[in-house]
C-alpha cells in the first residue's frame, strides 16, 4: 500500500508543480516531463527508504 500511495501523491505533486511554473513561464504544459519527474521521484524514495534510512535491528 506504501508504494500505491507514494506514486499516487509523486504523480499528483509533480503535475501541480509543473503545471503552476510553467504557467508562470509562460510555457505549454507538458504532461510528460511531470511524469518524467515524479517517476525520478519515486524512484529517489523508494531508494532512499529501504537503503539509506533503514533501520538497525540489532
Amino acid at each position: 500500500m506504501r508504494f500505491i500511495g507514494t506514486i499516487f501523491w509523486a504523480v499528483a505533486i509533480a503535475l501541480a508543480v509543473s503545471y503552476v511554473l510553467t504557467s508562470m513561464g509562460g510555457q505549454p504544459f507538458v504532461i510528460r516531463d511531470a511524469l518524467i519527474v515524479a517517476g525520478i521521484f519515486v524512484v529517489f524514495i523508494f531508494v532512499l527508504t529501504n537503503f539509506v534510512l533503514k533501520e538497525d535491528t540489532k
